[in-house]
């Protein structure tokens, strides 16, 4: 295992080359990739249920005779939840309860104005009316992510929330179909893959479309929501999951060690950096890591996450560390120093950011309260966790008086005439024809 993990120095002079490699990754760099989810988008557009089938029978192994088949019914969930120790009852409730109080507080209102015409401007905040979730169901199952979706979906009053898990061989997993009942999921189907969000995203003879699709998947379910993207929203374009540690020499360097591999085992293709003023915890970062991956059950894909895109930097101090986090716009931002709260500030990018050394990022994958689908690939330059606003919409109300009709009309027709649209500018002028100005509003 030896350079299991590769090493940088900020102040070396090829860093930013290293960097960059360091950082490189394209979603469905394959084209292969590309071109397969574009025919099976197009194959269940023209085929509906029928190709829904096929594709669940040929990837999962799931033989159906109808869509209705593939649905989990309520009594199920119940079931599922019911059965479940009291252990993992309470930890589903008490995620549940504190997502559910943490989206309360991302309410937004609606309001309402009168300017000095008398103008009625506002705006109304509605819910939309279904949203489809995606939870994966491959090499691990995520009841987390359901909670993660469905709860704030359900925070923002949408009438209806549909989810689909691929289940390969067949196999239900309890905690799963628990988690879709505690959130008050509505209907769930058993359909994975780029199958599963074009059904969402176009509708069969049995699914109805779905106004967004939010939640993770692999290459495949990422370059499907890509391709549906327009007739259907979607929340972001999900890389793999990244992890980056900012640490001073005064963390424990095996908590640092098991930080790194919570995010490592996710995929192959995830990323886990620590960043460090003092190489001394380095070293016993990457000695921590060689003597606790040959016990951990995921070590394959530990191992090929951490020599593939796994990292420690060296940097001078904090405050270049903190310059380096804004370069990266990591998913995951651990600040495991003394005075983490000191550094916000200068931090401008980042998915989810994680206060001290007790604060493991682990915590906010499940319970913390945020929901933990971030943005990944440096997207958090632009773009925010799920949460509230991704399940409503805004509409802008206008009002016009007679009085403001008449005075901002003058300006209107002046901007429409500069911009050569005469019937734009003549709607506004016989407003202000109109208005009797010795009568007043």
């Amino acid at each position: 295992m030896s350079g299991l993990l590769r090493r940088l120095r900020a102040a070396a002079p090829n860093f930013q080359d290293d960097l960059e490699a360091l950082l490189h990754w394209e979603l469905a760099e394959d084209g292969a990739v590309r071109g397969r989810v574009r025919e099976i988008i197009a194959e269940v557009r023209a085929k509906g249920d029928e190709a829904l089938l096929a594709y669940t029978a040929q990837f999962d192994g799931v033989e159906a005779q109808s869509v209705g088949e593939l649905e989990v019914p309520q009594e199920a969930l119940r079931e599922a939840f019911e059965t479940l120790p009291e252990a993992e009852r309470s930890a589903l409730k008490l995620a549940r309860d504190r997502i559910a109080a943490y989206h309360e507080r991302q309410r937004r209102d609606e309001w309402r104005y009168k300017d000095e015409f008398g103008n009625l401007l506002g705006q109304l905040i509605r819910p939309l009316d279904r949203v489809g979730l995606y939870v994966p169901g491959g090499q691990a199952a995520y009841p987390s992510s359901v909670l993660m979706t469905a709860v704030p979906a359900k925070v923002a009053g949408v009438r209806e929330v549909i989810m689909t898990v691929p289940t390969p061989g067949g196999v239900l997993n309890p905690l799963v179909l628990a988690a879709a009942h505690l959130a008050g999921v509505h209907r769930v189907y058993r359909v994975g893959g780029a199958q599963a969000i074009a059904a969402l995203a176009f509708g069969t003879e049995t699914l109805s479309p779905v106004d967004k699709i939010v939640g993770p998947g692999g290459a495949y379910v990422a370059e499907a929501k890509r391709q549906v993207f327009g007739p259907v929203g979607i929340d972001m374009i999900a890389g793999p999951s990244e992890i980056l540690v900012l640490a001073d020499g005064a963390q424990d360097p095996h908590w640092l060690a098991m930080d790194l591999f919570s995010q490592a085992e996710h995929d192959e293709a995830a990323q886990a950096i620590l960043v460090s003023p003092d190489p001394a915890l380095l070293d016993a970062v990457e000695a921590a890591v060689e003597a606790a991956l040959p016990a951990r059950p995921r070590r394959a894909i530990i191992e090929a996450s951490l020599r593939a895109r796994g990292a420690l930097i060296e940097v001078p101090s904090l405050a270049l560390g903190v310059a380096l986090i804004n370069r990266i716009a990591p998913e995951h931002l651990e600040l495991a120093v003394d005075h983490p709260e000191a550094l916000l500030p200068d931090i401008r990018h980042a998915g989810a950011i994680f206060l001290g050394r007790h604060t493991a990022e682990v915590l906010g994958d499940y319970l913390a309260g945020p929901s933990h689908v971030l943005p990944t690939f440096g997207t958090a330059r632009f773009s925010s966790p799920l949460g509230v606003d991704d399940f409503q919409k805004r509409s802008s109300l206008i009002g016009f008086s007679p009085e403001g009709a008449a005075v901002l009309g003058r300006s209107a027709a002046l901007l429409a005439e500069g911009e050569g649209l005469e019937a734009h500018a003549r709607a506004a002028a016989l407003r202000v024809e109109g208005f009797d100005h010795n009568k007043g509003p």
